[in-house]
């Protein structure tokens, strides 16, 4: 939980990564000996397009926070002289310092919202919603574009790209930036990495946004193929030309993720993300039922809060982990946990964890 999860991955994902045709592939750019990675950016931009519901994808950022640094920084570029940024409160607090980090050229004007405001600044740049926030609380974006794109600033969202499968996409909301981190498609924990910084956007935005991006051409005997497409290869080769100057292809993490979902299919991606709302609510009802816990309010996915009877303390938990504490970021919360619930995580696991928390707070 808390921005990196343990979900189910088929076999066959690492076995076909591995395969020399991508490992040992040479730099894109060179596109007669690269059909294999250029096909596998293709196919990979095209399911993430169809799963955020926007129309350009790039192949990949470092990770989810680079991603949504980078979002935010295209549109202070789009935005011209407007340079305030407006982030909600449930934002990952690890995305919020690598977002300051990146902006500390920029001098933009960072602010916080716990409920959307009833007026937005006109010196608005970019407005960020994060679907879910840190806590797992799912928000209402109705409207939010509509208010947004009325303030002149761009509305940018940033999502679990597996509960995409499962509720409305960022571009149905009318988003103009979509970031996410894609860790959880096909992607192991690793101890924290690799991970796979998704980044997607509208077609008016596609020539400012960073990174590579693969289109399919047709050469002289109408045979299909691949190629890099709509960025000059300056943009990565030579800094004063270049949309960005930190972007990285996360070249692997971004095969494992095709692979994953062109193995799970709408279907197999649907019953992960139905998997992980059930099993994750079943926890919560549990816990809620226990004698002095409460779980946070607010519609939820895979993640929610749990506030304990005491001080958190890990030395109760001899044999589990039983949730993520908040106090690591928020020191005044040391009675609340971040606990998450994946669809791999059996009634007993979750049984459990519900007589560890019995025990630890009898």
């Amino acid at each position: 939980g808390a921005g990196l999860y343990d979900h189910f991955i088929p076999a066959a994902v690492g076995a076909l990564a591995a395969h020399a045709g991508f490992v040992t592939a040479y730099t894109p750019y060179q596109s007669e000996v690269s059909q294999g990675t250029l096909q596998s950016i293709f196919e990979y931009q095209s399911m993430i397009a169809e799963l955020t519901g926007m129309e350009v994808v790039n192949a990949g950022h470092y990770d989810g926070a680079a991603a949504l640094a980078e979002g935010v920084i295209l549109a202070l570029k789009h935005s011209g002289p407007k340079n305030r940024v407006l982030i909600p409160a449930g934002l990952h607090p690890e995305y919020r310092a690598v977002l300051e980090t990146y902006l500390t050229a920029f001098k933009p004007a960072i602010e916080t919202y716990s409920a959307p405001p009833s007026s937005l600044p006109p010196d608005l740049a970019c407005f960020v919603a994060a679907y879910p926030d840190f806590f797992g609380v799912i928000p209402d974006l109705s409207g939010a574009a509509d208010a947004v794109h009325a303030a002149g600033a761009l509305f940018l969202v940033h999502a679990d790209p597996l509960m995409l499968a499962l509720f409305k996409s960022p571009g149905a909301y009318g988003a103009d930036i979509v970031s996410a981190e894609g860790q959880c498609l096909g992607n192991d924990l690793n101890f924290g990495g690799p991970c796979l910084g998704i980044m997607a956007v509208s077609s008016a935005l596609m020539r400012r946004i960073p990174g590579r991006i693969a289109g399919e051409a047709k050469d002289h005997d109408n045979r299909r193929g691949f190629v890099l497409t709509l960025s000059a290869r300056e943009q990565h080769i030579r800094r004063e030309k270049a949309v960005s100057n930190i972007c990285s292809n996360q070249g692997l993490a971004m095969l494992r993720a095709c692979i994953y979902l062109a193995l799970m299919g709408k279907t197999g991606l649907r019953d992960a993300a139905e998997h992980c709302w059930h099993k994750a609510h079943y926890a919560a009802s549990r816990i809620a039922e226990l004698k002095g816990f409460e779980v946070g309010p607010g519609l939820f996915f895979k993640e929610f809060v749990v506030k304990l009877p005491g001080a958190y303390d890990e030395r109760l938990f001899p044999d589990l982990v039983p949730g993520f504490p908040l106090s690591r970021y928020f020191p005044e919360r040391k009675q609340e946990l971040l606990i998450c619930v994946t669809e791999k995580h059996s009634r007993h696991d979750i049984d459990a964890l519900i007589g560890a928390l019995q025990k630890a707070y009898p």
